[in-house]
């Protein structure tokens, strides 16, 4: 189960937003560089409230392993793949297409990778609708005094 921190900004009805405070696994991470965290933006996300927290909660949010692993894979493993099978097909069919086989290798590669980017919208949009790929709210860390109550007694 992959875990992370992060601090309610809102909540609406069901639903709570999130900021998810950069961990230390950042520092060590190999994308670190080509990620938007870095920027010194944290992510914002929108949960399930199954627990009832309140705007400035901090809470702990997961998501499991294998899902993340799964998507981790489609995300990074496929396009690689798709380009690498897109130029070698490219290549073998310069001949039949009388084409040069370099150019017909990079148009294979181009198209093969943009098919790829294509079938994960839709894959994106499929798991989005699927409980084991979303994250959830796990527990609250700590609970925030809330301002309202106290400024509706005085």
């Amino acid at each position: 189960m992959i875990t992370e921190q992060g601090i309610v900004e809102g909540v609406s009805g069901l639903r709570a937003v999130v900021r998810v405070e950069k961990s230390s696994a950042c520092a060590s991470c190999q994308a670190r560089d080509s990620c938007t965290e870095t920027s010194g933006k944290n992510m914002v996300i929108e949960v399930a409230n199954d627990l009832g927290a309140n705007e400035g909660d901090r809470i702990e949010i997961s998501i499991p392993g294998g899902s993340f692993l799964i998507l981790s894979l489609l995300v990074y493993l496929l396009p690689v793949a798709a380009l690498i099978a897109g130029a070698v097909a490219g290549g073998a069919f310069a001949g039949l297409l009388n084409m040069n086989a370099t150019f017909a290798s990079i148009l294979g590669g181009g198209i093969g990778i943009g098919a790829t980017f294509y079938t994960l919208t839709h894959i994106d949009r499929s798991t989005r609708a699927q409980k084991e790929f979303r994250p959830r709210m796990t527990r609250i860390l700590v609970r925030s005094d809330s301002p309202h109550s106290e400024s509706d007694q005085e």
